[in-house]
């Protein structure tokens, strides 16, 4: 399958000419494109030796090469000799791939580091994050990290040849909307990737002439694959509860998660850990309250209260059995901005446009008090102030909780996303549902 063009690719080569580099982990859910990244920047060195130690191991026993020591150069050596491939300083690429699966591996990366930086050594894995929890240290400031979530809008339309376009809507602001034209190009493109998403197989197949049935067939095989990978959480936890949990994240899309809208009969510390669970395997994003008073916004956060997003907007939709045809044939804005589905997207969008570097903590904030109750779908940081968030459905609704917010907090300007061209009034930036990418980027 071709390989399809992401934005982590810049960072990838970034680190590669780095004179002083440091291991690389690859961060982020199964599925999302991790290992066909590293292998496109194989193609920058001479020599590429990728170990998976989930399918290797079997037949070479590589695992072995790392319990008899941590020194570099005698793992390079063996591999080496394993895999027939040679690793020298600058001309190979060493892929260490699953590698949750072999803890002491994790630990060989700070001696990397220490004893042998001149190698290009990158490490990836879809639980890596529970394999980390294990170790009492990683080695601080040893290793850098890179986060990678499934494709962003940007990434959808270069993959489908729309450059163009994609440069049009990133250099768009609303000071300096798009013609009518191209807005109305841009919400057409966005209905595609919204029921298709971004999961890296789903745009690839896509691009390359698929049809949208068969993408939905390809989205069934990758959720029936995370619920394969439930089952290697946690060999003693429930996987049923797993599976009730990531569909109750599904179904309370929008709104305050609530327990009691998971199962009747689990108890709150077991619905506690499968949220723990999934956050930590980035299938689910927590979005949290925050104060919003000042900076930085997690200094009044208050995880009481948290809406949960799902990772991809394809997931949800084929989860939820939404009529394919229904959604094609509807009206276009309508489907597109239709609630729920809408701000998923903006939430998962505002997280895509955080540096590879910085994963981006969403929050919202939700007012209570008797009779008045108010809520600012996010709340980001840009720059030095606080700016509220609002999704609205179509190109209309009213936007009290946003002024309120402005009034209480003294923010200089609020964000409206709707499906309305890029615009401005009173203290309002107004940002299309399909920019929504810009808003971190361009305050």
């Amino acid at each position: 399958m071709e390989y399809v063009e992401r934005k982590i690719d810049k960072s990838l080569s970034e680190w590669k000419n780095k004179e002083h580099r440091k291991p690389l982990l690859l961060r982020g859910a199964r599925q999302v494109g991790k290992s066909s990244s590293v292998r496109e920047l194989a193609k920058q060195f001479d020599y590429f030796l990728e170990v998976n130690f989930e399918r290797d191991d079997h037949e070479l026993n590589v695992k072995e090469v790392f319990k008899k020591g941590l020194h570099p150069g005698r793992i390079c050596d063996e591999l080496s000799v394993i895999y027939d491939t040679p690793v020298i300083a600058g001309r190979t690429l060493l892929f260490f791939d699953e590698i949750q699966s072999c803890v002491e591996a994790i630990s060989a990366l700070r001696f990397f580091y220490e004893d042998a930086p001149e190698i290009h050594v990158i490490a990836a894995g879809s639980l890596l994050e529970f394999a980390l929890q294990e170790l009492p240290s990683l080695g601080v400031g040893r290793v850098h990290s890179l986060y990678m979530y499934p494709f962003s809008f940007d990434e959808y339309l270069r993959a489908g040849k729309k450059s163009l376009l994609a440069d049009a809507v990133l250099n768009a602001s609303p000071e300096s909307p798009l013609s009518d034209v191209l807005h109305k190009n841009a919400l057409q493109q966005l209905l595609t990737f919204v029921l298709t998403g971004g999961m890296p197989e789903v745009v690839a197949q896509y691009s390359q002439g698929v049809s949208l049935l068969e993408c939905m067939n390809i989205l069934n095989d990758l959720t029936f694959s995370f619920y394969d990978d439930f089952a290697k959480y946690k060999s003693k936890f429930s996987t049923a509860l797993l599976r009730e949990v990531f569909g109750s994240v599904i179904h309370q899309t929008g709104g305050k998660f609530t327990y009691s809208g998971v199962s009747k009969t689990a108890y709150h510390a077991q619905i506690k850990e499968s949220i723990r669970l999934l956050e930590l395997a980035g299938l689910i994003i927590p979005v949290i309250h925050t104060s919003g008073n000042g900076i930085p916004p997690a200094a009044e956060m208050d995880p009481k209260y948290k809406k949960q997003l799902i990772l991809d907007t394809g997931v949800y939709r084929r989860y939820l059995r939404l009529n394919l045809s229904e959604m094609l044939n509807a009206d276009r804005l309508i489907v597109v901005n239709k609630g729920a589905l809408a701000e998923l997207f903006a939430g998962l969008e505002l997280q895509k446009s955080a540096p590879n570097n910085q994963p981006e903590q969403l929050y919202c904030r939700h007012r209570e008090k008797t009779g008045s109750n108010a809520e600012v779908d996010y709340v980001v940081q840009c720059g030095e102030h606080i700016v509220p968030v609002e999704v609205k459905s179509g190109t209309k609704g009213s936007m009290q909780s946003m002024f309120r917010f402005l009034e209480e907090k003294s923010s200089p300007y609020g964000v409206r996303i709707s499906l309305e061209n890029f615009a401005t009034y009173d203290k309002i930036r107004v940002y299309p549902l399909y920019a929504t990418g810009n808003v971190l980027i361009h305050n």
